[in-house]
């Protein structure tokens, strides 16, 4: 089946008051947990280079530390499109704080999207699970990059990133009373999510930083 969501600019999902309304109706904590961040929900940013590139900036350095980074990067190229970022000079790429190997990826990342290697247009129409496939061949992109992809951008409502710490810390904080959890645990807490994971993700994100995260 697949699991549609808008992805134009400063849209939010269509599908938001019935995620909350089955959440709180399938799960105690979240029926908790949602009314306290009153209206805010996920937002796309709209585009779909500058969603993966910021990923691949802010790989491995704090949010402060990626937001710097781009700000210096974003400022070099007319704009951020694939084939500009192709155009950039190694060193000044470097100077803008960027390590040889997210050089690299971003390098990687411009030649499939301006060489047609990632099938944009058909995004809408496939499921999840293949558009992670396509995402996961370019240098830089992981499994979990491509599931804050398919989140933040494609607005999917039906993300469960096993790997995701933040998940992972915040079911452990309110459904474990702080224990260490396994992925069979998580599974099992998300199984009554279903079809709204990625909502519930969020929420449970917002109970660790109530500032949301975007992409």
């Amino acid at each position: 089946m697949l699991t549609g969501g808008t992805t134009l600019p400063g849209l939010t999902p269509d599908y938001w008051a019935d995620a909350c309304a089955h959440l709180a109706k399938k799960d105690r904590v979240l029926k908790r947990l949602i009314p306290q961040f009153g209206d805010a929900q996920l937002q796309s940013r709209g585009d779909a280079f500058v969603t993966l590139a910021r990923s691949i900036v802010g790989q491995q350095i704090s949010v402060k530390a990626a937001q710097s980074v781009w700000e210096r990067f974003a400022a070099l190229p007319r704009a951020i499109t694939p084939r500009q970022v192709l155009k950039l000079k190694v060193d000044d790429m470097r100077a803008a704080g960027l390590s040889a190997r997210k050089i690299e990826y971003l390098v990687d990342l411009a030649m499939h999207f301006d060489g047609g290697l990632v099938h944009t247009q058909a995004w809408a129409s496939m499921d999840d699970e293949a558009i992670i496939a396509e995402l996961v061949a370019i240098r830089g992109i992981g499994r979990w990059t491509a599931e804050m992809f398919l989140i933040f951008h494609m607005l999917r409502p039906n993300v469960l990133p096993l790997d995701d710490v933040g998940l992972i810390n915040g079911i452990s904080r309110n459904y474990f009373s702080g224990e260490a959890v396994s992925r069979s645990e998580v599974r099992e807490v998300a199984a009554s999510w279903a079809p709204y994971c990625s909502v519930a993700t969020w929420y449970i994100w917002r109970s660790l930083d109530p500032v949301p995260v975007a992409y």
